[in-house]
């Protein structure tokens, strides 16, 4: 039993938002899901392999960076919801091992959804 809860705990990937993982609250080193709407005139790409870096931001004050090295989905671009899976590390840098983007314009994340209906009612 005990053996199960390890192995369950150990492959459970909970979701932070942006706040949560700017003030220090998600686990470093630990395999997590984060994610928001990537910040317009973030992304730098590499001129000599696959890696990327891009910043989430809640819309509100909170962001983070993220790195990937690999391809990205077809419809990842500025302006659009993600979740990356992956670990922070311990500069605060949040290496993603899995990049998602919404797959279409009636489609978000429900996460990222909830982090921009969080944005909006800051703003009334």
């Amino acid at each position: 039993m005990t053996l199960a809860l390890m192995a369950l705990n150990e492959n459970i990937n909970l979701f932070y938002e942006p706040e949560q993982i700017a003030s220090g609250e998600a686990p470093v080193d630990q395999m997590i899901r984060a994610g928001g709407m990537v910040k317009e005139g973030s992304i730098t790409r590499s001129k000599t392999d696959l890696k990327i870096t891009f910043v989430v931001t809640d819309l509100r004050e909170s962001e983070f960076t993220i790195q990937y090295e690999g391809v990205l989905p077809d419809l990842f671009r500025e302006g659009q919801g993600v979740i990356a899976q992956g670990r922070l590390d311990k500069q605060g840098l949040f290496v993603a091992e899995d990049v998602l983007a919404k797959h279409d314009e009636n489609y978000m994340p429900p996460e990222v959804g909830d982090v921009l209906a969080k944005a909006h009612a800051t703003e009334m």
